[in-house]
């Protein structure tokens, strides 16, 4: 099931938003100016880079922590959040009543903060796991030990997921995905080029310390090392790539597990699934079967002790951060050399992290009561509204849709479900066991209950009311299969929501969030889902030919920005996000235009209300990357940089022409005919 997001979620790659504050206070936060005009380079023209007109001066002076891979608005109120995260569970490291919310986020934050007891275990905890290992003797009893393993969170060879089916969106289906790698991504067993070499001789020196920490000695932990490199090259010739991937209709395949079971025996489909917890179902949504046919094969090809070998690798990494003090240097000198970060976090941070991922929803619902007052989910719902009204209003108006299709267009639209701040169901967290003094087990026990909770969904009817976010997040996410966009309250505060500001800032930041997301619905992945959520073409095929036209022609555009060196955005890779970046724009300057504001002249230090707006909406992206960074990013990540979120839009975008005066012979400037439109 394909989520579409704002930024990307995880750690490495979410992007950068902007710091803007205003007059009065916010949250907590003292405020002085909601446009930082203090970092306007005007040696820049707007018209040849507004990204860098609007920053300019920031992105000259600011620098990097050792502990960060990047710096930017965003990334202020993400470690902003922190703080208020961390005050929370301190809050609650008191004697607190047993069961309580308090007492499970404060004592699990409190065994993480426990190094020396930690360090005290070394890695005594995971040595009954290193035991279940050596003691496999063929191909059933490491199978059970994969499963055996996946309940834990800890997949292996096996990705188990239980989701919406994607042509019966109604009801939950079990799923199995590609997995298997230990570096990022399949393209990295590959590429020569010295970067990638670096990081491939960088993972092998850690999968080495790994054997070597839990008393391997290093001539062995070198070879072992090697073997476990190169069954997961092999892997990784089965992945598709991450193009490859964006492809809805090649990665949904529901097969029948009987059919699985005919032609995958090396795998052992029945009981496979029986020891997950999953048997009784009678067919499977196996998105990448190349992957499951080639592992069919590696299972018999490479020996059973090599696969002994790479599952013990697979196991202590997995717990290398839960472990004691070795093991995670260990894992922090190989993220050293993938993302460019010079030091480690602190371990405070490491541990907000731990239980806002592990105890999302216990966590979330102190951090909402705390932080995001009922007046600021009410004001972000009529935000979603006017953007709704907008995005309505361009349907109806395009020029290269007919008529049929815009109405079906208009009722997916109309059906799209949206959720601010936090559930309105709590996910229950009464089975996980937290005991102050185990940080191993409780993750164990944290772990296996979302699995049983994921587990309970499988064969029902999909719950609409379930987050993948929790409250905390700062990020935002469009769902396909449910046809929902998702606002989690991290996202909905200072700098990037205001109740105070006024509304070109609002509409120039979170409204074109909320357009964002909505656009993800009607980008080249979401159209291929109807309004319940199925992929099911409601298309005209002349409608379908000119969509496709235009999707090609941002492919084409974005692949001609150069972001580092020779280093170019990978058009295909991005181009939803960047479908939904365009809508986003456009749609969120209808809706502000609809506004008193928007329909004014009047300045405000300097600018208009127009050009507020799209200073806002550069402000939101300020970001500086360490350079390893970002080519994992270019790697990795269906965002463009931050950059060229803000100008492949913008110089697309006749009213930017107009509220900055763009000229033939600025660098941004496109010629009208040649301006990019889509929504």
């Amino acid at each position: 099931m394909n989520k579409v997001t704002l930024s990307a979620a995880a750690v490495a790659v979410v992007s950068s938003f902007a710091a803007c504050s205003g007059p009065g206070t916010g949250n907590g936060k003292t405020q002085q100016h909601f446009i930082e005009t203090q970092y306007i380079d005007s040696t820049v023209k707007p018209g040849d880079n507004f990204f860098q007109f609007v920053n300019g001066k920031w992105l000259d002076t600011v620098k990097i922590p050792e502990d960060k891979v990047a710096v930017g608005g965003f990334n202020k109120l993400y470690d902003d959040n922190q703080e208020e995260l961390r005050a929370i569970l301190e809050d609650s490291l008191g004697d607190k009543k047993a069961g309580s919310i308090e007492q499970k986020v404060g004592d699990y934050y409190r065994s993480g903060m426990d190094t020396i007891t930690r360090d005290k275990r070394g890695y005594d905890p995971i040595k009954p796991m290193l035991a279940s290992i050596e003691a496999i003797k063929d191909l059933p009893s490491l199978m059970i030990y994969v499963a055996d393993a996946a309940k834990r969170g800890d997949q292996s060879i096996i990705s188990f997921n239980v989701g919406p089916d994607q042509k019966n969106s109604s009801m939950n289906i079990a799923s199995f995905h590609q997995t298997g790698l230990g570096l990022p991504d399949r393209d990295y067993y590959f590429k020569t080029d010295s970067s990638t070499l670096n990081i491939q001789k960088a993972y092998r020196v850690y999968l080495a310390s790994l054997f070597t920490l839990t008393g391997t000695d290093s001539a062995t932990a070198q070879k072992d090392a090697a073997t476990v490199y190169q069954i997961e090259k092999q892997i990784a010739g089965s992945h598709k790539t991450r193009v490859e991937l964006r492809d809805v209709t090649a990665n949904y395949n529901k097969i029948p597990v009987a059919t699985l079971v005919s032609t995958e025996p090396n795998i052992g489909w029945s009981d496979l699934l029986k020891n997950l917890g999953a048997n009784g179902v009678d067919s499977l949504d196996v998105e990448q079967p190349g992957y499951y046919q080639a592992l069919n094969k590696l299972l018999v090809a490479v020996p059973i002790d090599q696969w002994k070998i790479y599952l013990k690798a697979n196991t202590i990494g997995s717990y290398a951060g839960v472990l004691s003090t070795p093991f995670s240097d260990a894992a922090f000198a190989y993220s050293k050399v993938l993302t460019g970060r010079d030091k480690q976090e602190d371990l405070w941070k490491r541990m907000v992290s731990a239980v806002d991922h592990n105890l999302g929803e216990l966590l979330g619902q102190l951090y909402v009561k705390k932080y995001f007052p009922p007046e600021a989910k009410k004001r972000m719902d009529q935000l979603v509204t006017n953007l709704e009204t907008a995005f309505s209003n361009r349907i109806q108006h395009l020029d290269w849709m007919s008529d049929t299709t815009k109405a079906t267009a208009q009722i997916k639209l109309k059906a799209i479900v949206r959720k601010i701040g936090y559930p309105n169901t709590w996910r229950d967290y009464s089975k996980v066991n937290v005991d102050k003094a185990k940080y191993f087990e409780n993750t164990i026990s944290a772990r296996e209950n979302n699995y049983n909770f994921q587990l309970s969904q499988l064969g029902k009817p999909v719950d609409k009311n379930i987050w993948y976010m929790t409250p905390p997040t700062v990020n935002a996410y469009y769902d396909p299969t449910t046809n929902q966009i998702v606002f989690p309250a991290g996202i909905l505060q200072y700098p990037f929501f205001d109740k105070d500001a006024d509304d070109a800032v609002n509409y120039g930041a979170i409204g074109m969030v909320i357009g964002h997301e909505m656009t993800h619905g009607f980008d080249d992945q979401g159209s291929q889902y109807d309004k319940v959520g199925n992929i099911n073409n409601w298309w005209s095929s002349e409608d379908k030919a000119k969509f496709d036209e235009k999707v090609q022609k941002i492919q084409k555009l974005y692949d001609g920005f150069t972001v580092l060196d020779s280093l170019h955005v990978n058009g295909k890779l991005t181009t939803g996000e960047n479908m939904a970046d365009f809508g986003g724009v456009a749609i969120a300057w209808d809706a502000f235009k609809l506004t008193k504001q928007g329909q004014d002249t009047t300045k405000i230090d300097g600018y208009t209300p127009d050009q507020r707006f799209f200073m806002s909406l550069a402000q939101i992206w300020r970001s500086k990357y360490k350079d390893a960074t970002i080519r994992q990013r270019i790697n990795l990540d269906p965002h463009s940089p931050a950059m060229w979120r803000v100008l492949g839009p913008l110089m697309n975008f006749d009213p930017f022409y107009k509220a900055f005066n763009v000229q033939p012979g600025d660098k941004m400037y496109i010629k009208p005919e040649d301006r990019l439109k889509i929504w």
